[in-house]
C-alpha cells in the first residue's frame, strides 16, 4: 500500500463519525491487490471506467447522487477532470488535492484545467513545489491555492522500541541481529532515486564493510537494481526486502534511514521516519526540504550524487552521538506532523465549504479564513 493509498487508509477512518460520511469512489476498476482500502473499513466504490470514457461522468453522478455528496475531495487527473464538472452540473464545491510536482502535464489535461479552473473552490499541494506545479501546469489560481502538509499516525510510529523488538524486525526482513544495517522504505520507480543508493553502498562498504543495506518496497525498477548491485558485487549486502504491512518495524531494524529521491511531493514515508525518530539521510529534493533540516533532523546531500551520500552515510555510521542529536531532532520535528491535525483541518474545511455552498449557492474561490490549514501540532478536537 503506497502512497495516497495508504493516505486514505489513515485518514478517512480517522474523521468524526458523529459529523462526517467520508467514502471513497474510484474511476477504475476494482482493487486486486493483496493490501485493499476495503480490509481497512473504508466504503469505496468502483466505477470501472477506462481513462477517456465519456460515461464516466454520467456513472460519477450517479453515485454521488446517491450517496447525497455535499464536497468532493478529488485526488488524481482523472478524478480532477471529471470530480469538477461534476461539482459544476450539482454545484458542489470542489477541492482538486495535488500530490506531484512534475514538470508538465498533457495537453488534454491543460485544456481540461483552464476550463475547469471556475469551478474549483480551492486547490490543496502537499509542498511548495508542489503548489508551483498546481497554479504553473494545472492552471489553478495562487489565490486559491495552498500548502497543506500531510503526516504520519504518530500513535503508530512514534512509540518506542525495545531492543527485543528491534531484533525481531530485523530478523523479519532477514537482517543481521548486530550489523549496521542502513535502510529505506520507498517505491522502485525512478523519482527515488534508489540507484544512487546502491551505487553510495558499493563506496560505504568499502570503509565499513559489516554494514548491511535494505531497500524495503516494490516497483518497475526492481529487476535494474539487483542487476546494479551484482555488477557492483555487493548483491549479498544489499537486501531487496520487497513489500512489508509493518513500515514502522522495518524504520526501526534500520540504524540510518535513506531518502535518495529525485523529486518528491512530500513523501509519507519522510513523515513516518521522522515520528520514528530516525537519523536521516536525504537528497536535497523538492518536497524533502520542506520538512527536512539540515543539521537538526537530518543531514543532506544534494541528489544525484551517490559520493555525497556515501560520505554523509558513512560518517553517521561512526558517530553514535551524531546519530543520538538527529534522532532526537527528527522525533521532535515528527511530533508537528499528525495525521490526525491534517484531519482536523480537512474537517474545519468541509465544514466552511458546507456552510458557504448552503448560504450561497455556486459561489466559487477560496475562504477568507483559511489560517488553520497552516497549523501544525496536535488536533484541537482529540488526539489520534
Amino acid at each position: 500500500m503506497h502512497g495516497v493509498k495508504r493516505l486514505f487508509a489513515w485518514m478517512i477512518p480517522r474523521f468524526d463519525p458523529a459529523r462526517f460520511k467520508v467514502s471513497l469512489i474510484s474511476l477504475r476498476s476494482p482493487d486486486t491487490s493483496g493490501d485493499r482500502l476495503e480490509d481497512h473499513g473504508i466504503d469505496v466504490t468502483y466505477l470501472s471506467r477506462s481513462k477517456f470514457d465519456p460515461l464516466t461522468l454520467p456513472a460519477l453522478l450517479t453515485e454521488l447522487d446517491r450517496r447525497d455528496a455535499d464536497i468532493l475531495h478529488l485526488h488524481g487527473y482523472g478524478a480532477t477532470t471529471f470530480g469538477r464538472l461534476a461539482a459544476a452540473r450539482r454545484g458542489w464545491p470542489a477541492l482538486l488535492h495535488e500530490h506531484a510536482n512534475l514538470t508538465d502535464t498533457p495537453w488534454f489535461q491543460k485544456i481540461a484545467d483552464r476550463a475547469l479552473a471556475p469551478y474549483t473552490d480551492l486547490a490543496i499541494a502537499v509542498s511548495r513545489s508542489t503548489a508551483e506545479f498546481v497554479t504553473r501546469a494545472r492552471k489553478v489560481p495562487a489565490s486559491i491555492t495552498r500548502v497543506v502538509y500531510l503526516g504520519a499516525p504518530l500513535e503508530e510510529f512514534s512509540q518506542t522500541r525495545t531492543s527485543e523488538e528491534v531484533m525481531a524486525a530485523r530478523s523479519s526482513l532477514r537482517l543481521p541481529a548486530r550489523a549496521p544495517v542502513v535502510g529505506t522504505v520507498t517505491r522502485l520507480m525512478p523519482a527515488k532515486g534508489n540507484q544512487y543508493l546502491v551505487e553510495a553502498a558499493r563506496t560505504v562498504l568499502d570503509d565499513i564493510p559489516d554494514v548491511h543495506f535494505c531497500i524495503v518496497g516494490e516497483g518497475e525498477l526492481l529487476g535494474d537494481l539487483e542487476r546494479q548491485a551484482r555488477r557492483l558485487g555487493i548483491a549479498e549486502r544489499v537486501r531487496f526486502a520487497g513489500y512489508t504491512r509493518d513500515v514502522a518495524g522495518a524504520l526501526a531494524a534500520f540504524d540510518v534511514v535513506t531518502f535518495p529521491s529525485l523529486w518528491e511531493g512530500t513523501p509519507l514515508t519522510a513523515f513516518e521516519a521522522l515520528a520514528a525518530g530516525r537519523p536521516i539521510v536525504a537528497a536535497d529534493a523538492d518536497g524533502l526540504v520542506d520538512i527536512l533540516h539540515d543539521g537538526r533532523d537530518a543531514v543532506l546531500v544534494p541528489k544525484r550524487d551517490a559520493d555525497a551520500l556515501a560520505r554523509a552515510v558513512t560518517a553517521l555510521l561512526r558517530d553514535e552521538d551524531r546519530r543520538s542529536r538527529l534522532a532526537a531532532g527528527a522525533r521532535a520535528t515528527g511530533a508537528a506532523y499528525d495525521i490526525g491535525v491534517f484531519v482536523w483541518k480537512m474537517e474545519q474545511l468541509y465544514e466552511l465549504l458546507h456552510a458557504r455552498a448552503k448560504r450561497a449557492p455556486g459561489h466559487r474561490g477560496a475562504a477568507t479564513d483559511l489560517g488553520f490549514l497552516s497549523e501544525t501540532g496536535h488536533s484541537p478536537r482529540r488526539a489520534s
